[in-house]
């Protein structure tokens, strides 16, 4: 079944692990290694979407698209930010005194963004509980979703748009902005996947 941009954030997966940990793997990923991708990264997403009733595909997707497919520098170690979340383009040369902010020796300033300590304790919790928190209000959640989209929203709040992303469209305008075609690239991503 192809994804589109219709599809439900919440319900079951059209591909399987192997489906998605192979995409990854056809690509440049960054320093992440066969195992990272097929051991740790792809099952978490299983393990832990499945768990709260999200398609873990439509996050790894979200996942490949802001990263670049792990290629990020947000994405890579010791940053392991899955969705770009926190990162709001914002730079400074002395840190600021408020918020996430992660040195970048590269440019030699802060940018704003989450740094996750472990990709399936931390990275990839507060994404899917991000995702959960874009679908669901507090009243719409069982009680283990309730825990994942608090343990999301300790690393960074989400005071707008709680329960108004149900469809993969409704990420358009919220997750990424202005992001009018974002749910296309997400869609195109997912069903990519699905046809490996």
């Amino acid at each position: 079944m192809p994804y589109t941009i219709e599809s439900h954030i919440l319900g079951p997966n059209h591909a399987s692990q192997e489906q998605c940990a192979r995409f990854i793997s056809a690509r440049p990923h960054g320093d992440y290694t066969e195992y990272d991708i097929r051991r740790v990264i792809v099952p978490a997403y299983f393990r832990i979407a499945q768990s709260v009733g999200l398609d873990p595909v439509i996050a790894i997707a979200q996942l490949i698209h802001e990263t670049g497919n792990l290629t990020s520098w947000w994405a890579q170690r010791p940053r392991r930010n899955p969705a770009g979340i926190g990162v709001t383009g914002q730079q400074s040369v002395r840190r600021p005194p408020s918020g996430s902010w992660v040195w970048n020796e590269n440019t030699n300033r802060w940018h704003e963004g989450v740094a996750f300590t472990t990709w399936d304790k931390d990275a990839i919790p507060a994404h899917v509980g991000r995702l959960l928190a874009y679908a669901l209000r507090d009243e719409q959640a069982s009680p283990a979703q309730s825990r994942l989209i608090t343990q999301a929203l300790t690393f960074r709040p989400l005071s707008r748009y709680r329960g108004e992303a149900r469809l993969l469209q409704n990420l358009n305008g919220r997750w990424a902005v202005p992001g009018a075609t974002y749910a296309d690239k997400l869609a195109a991503v997912a069903s990519t996947i699905a046809r490996m």
